[in-house]
């Protein structure tokens, strides 16, 4: 009886440990790289109808639920040369729902170019320092392969007036390492 006892508590022993590696790899990841192209669809604040654009972004999730965003985005009037371009960086947080579902938040800072035409001809093409706060949903469709929907204001500084605050939504698709 003793020897029966001490074998099943030898297997219980060396299989307890056996099990939690199996399941170690699926609750820690070491981080998540995404890089991604959407469609945006911005009201400027400067002309009076909304224009379209295009956006990069890469997101790399280094530490849980934090992790840092880059983004891109290009924005033009059809009627005129008038656009806008933004270069910024900063930290997003994100949460993951029933594997599929990932809303999140960003806090951006970076630099917006404006491109000022009248009557076709270019007047200048200044470059102000902005911020811009934004939050959305990723789905993910396939295991890399995520959608992306989202809301981002911004705030320009320094631009004649009162500044410039565009908001825009953005939709997209990327690839996730």
């Amino acid at each position: 009886m003793f020897k029966k006892i001490l074998i099943a508590t030898v297997v219980c022993a060396t299989s307890a440990t056996t099990l939690h590696a199996q399941a170690r790899p699926t609750a820690t990841r070491p981080a998540s790289l995404q890089v991604g192209v959407g469609w945006s669809n911005a009201n400027t604040d400067y002309l009076p109808q909304r224009v379209n654009g295009t956006t990069l972004y890469v997101d790399y999730d280094f530490y849980h639920h934090l992790g840092v965003e880059g983004e891109f985005r290009y924005l033009k009037d059809g009627q005129s040369n008038i656009y806008e371009k933004t270069y910024e960086i900063g930290p997003r947080y994100s949460r993951t729902y029933h594997e599929r579902y990932s809303p999140y938040v960003k806090a951006l800072y970076g630099r917006g170019v404006f491109n000022f035409t009248y009557r076709g001809q270019t007047l200048a093409n200044l470059a102000y320092n902005m911020m811009a706060v934004g939050g959305g949903l990723d789905y993910t469709l396939v295991r890399h392969i995520n959608l992306r929907g989202e809301y981002e204001y911004q705030h320009w500084f320094g631009f004649p007036d009162h500044g410039l605050t565009p908001s825009m939504v953005t939709i997209g698709a990327a690839y996730r390492f």
